[in-house]
């Protein structure tokens, strides 16, 4: 029974997912978000711990001291700030935080979106993603000031101006970044040639 609900947990999830990052204009994440998610690794392991209110990682991890589904994940999906942790080229610290393309800080901030919409139920908020990512302090810790700004500004903005505007204004600002992307390559595209 538990593997039962566990799988409507996770399409619930990316079901909600692919409706937001459609609406912002992330076909391919969309359709693709968490997909390792059915797998035997993260499956199997979220269907034991299963509780229908929290992450089955969290129970995993009570209980064994790691999450070997987190582990899985992180590793597998770019909208994770953890995927984006590695050896610190400044020497400050060992590990840190690598600037997120801004598409996957976008797919993190839907999926927040997401998870407490499915987690919470009739309880959520649109300040409800805020106030859970405020309570996280690895987030803080360790994602690049950049892309956790710009989380931030994502999060702060949905609690105060609602879900509409918000997702408007995401859809804008991911439009803004591409042509600024395609202005740039087309750049060195360009000064890479000889006349």
């Amino acid at each position: 029974m538990k593997a039962v609900e566990h799988l409507k947990t996770i399409t619930h999830h990316r079901s909600l997912v692919r409706q937001y990052c459609f609406r912002v204009g992330l076909y391919w994440q969309g359709i693709t978000h968490d997909l390792s998610k059915y797998s035997p690794t993260e499956f199997l392991v979220g269907a034991k711990y299963f509780q229908g209110d929290r992450s089955p990682n969290n129970a995993e991890r009570e209980k064994k001291g790691y999450s070997s589904s987190w582990l899985h994940h992180k590793g597998r999906n770019k909208h994770h700030f953890e995927y984006w942790i590695d050896y610190n080229k400044d020497k400050d610290t060992l590990l840190a935080g690598m600037k997120m393309p801004v598409r996957f800080v976008a797919e993190m901030f839907i999926d927040r979106i997401a998870a407490c919409k499915t987690y919470q139920k009739g309880a959520y908020t649109d300040a409800s993603p805020w106030e859970y990512h405020s309570k996280s302090r690895l987030v803080h810790e360790i994602m690049h000031k950049d892309s956790l700004k710009l989380l931030e500004h994502f999060l702060k903005m949905l609690a105060e101006q609602g879900e509409g505007a918000t997702l408007a204004y995401v859809k804008r600002y991911l439009k803004y970044e591409r042509k600024c992307a395609l202005k740039a390559w087309i750049k060195r595209y360009l000064s890479g040639r000889k006349v």
